[in-house]
């Protein structure tokens, strides 16, 4: 069986996701080192923690470059969760405090913001359990029940996606949240599937048997 490379940078919490993608039955490996994610499968790149220190970490460890090549070139299966799939974006404007906007790896046409709900009510971060509403079908959601698409959110920030053709999902918090984007072998989700119990181990054993 091929390993499922989980790229470590350094400041990400990678036992939850490890352990989603040993209960589906792959062989889940932490690593940074390219050839380790050359001979993966799939790849996923968790994320918690502020954007900046991230996208630091990732081009110190000329991260970028061999998901560049793996990825973006070679089509390698792609899983981005939380901050790893705002780190797709071209900026955040998280902790810029008036300067410009932190790059990311601008895989997608899309930008992180604030989360800026209408209602005063509701707290940010955005956290807890809510449900996604499918914009369009996606491998990763194969079999689930529109009923079932409910997964657990922690952030404050979220992407605005330009591209409508990349949003797959999204989730009502005072605002429209970007849930899910995908386009050609890459997907993203803002929630986290390996801490969403049922649905979310769904999602992850839909992205590992995928093969675009």
């Amino acid at each position: 069986m091929s390993d499922v490379a989980i790229v470590d940078y350094g400041i990400n919490n990678v036992r939850s996701v490890r352990n989603a993608v040993d209960y589906c039955g792959f062989n889940p490996v932490v690593t940074h080192d390219a050839a380790v994610i050359a001979d993966a499968s799939h790849v996923i790149l968790p994320g918690v923690g502020a954007f900046g220190d991230a996208m630091s970490n990732i081009r110190a460890r000329g991260i970028d470059e061999i998901l560049e090549r793996q990825v973006r070139e070679k089509a390698k299966p792609f899983l981005a969760i939380c901050l790893g799939m705002q780190l797709l974006a071209k900026t955040s404007e998280e902790h810029a405090d008036g300067n410009p906007p932190f790059e990311g790896l601008g895989w997608f046409d899309a930008d992180i913001l604030r989360l800026r709900p209408n209602d005063p009510a509701l707290k940010i971060p955005h956290m807890g359990w809510n449900s996604v509403t499918k914009e369009r079908d996606h491998p990763v959601l194969a079999n689930m029940r529109d009923g079932n698409l409910a997964f657990y959110f922690v952030h404050s920030f979220a992407m605005r996606c330009d591209n409508a053709g990349d949003l797959v999902g999204w989730a009502d918090y005072g605002q429209h949240v970007t849930a899910i984007v995908a386009r050609d072998n890459i997907v993203a989700t803002q929630f986290h599937p390996e801490k969403s119990q049922d649905s979310g181990i769904e999602l992850v054993g839909n992205f590992l048997r995928w093969n675009p």
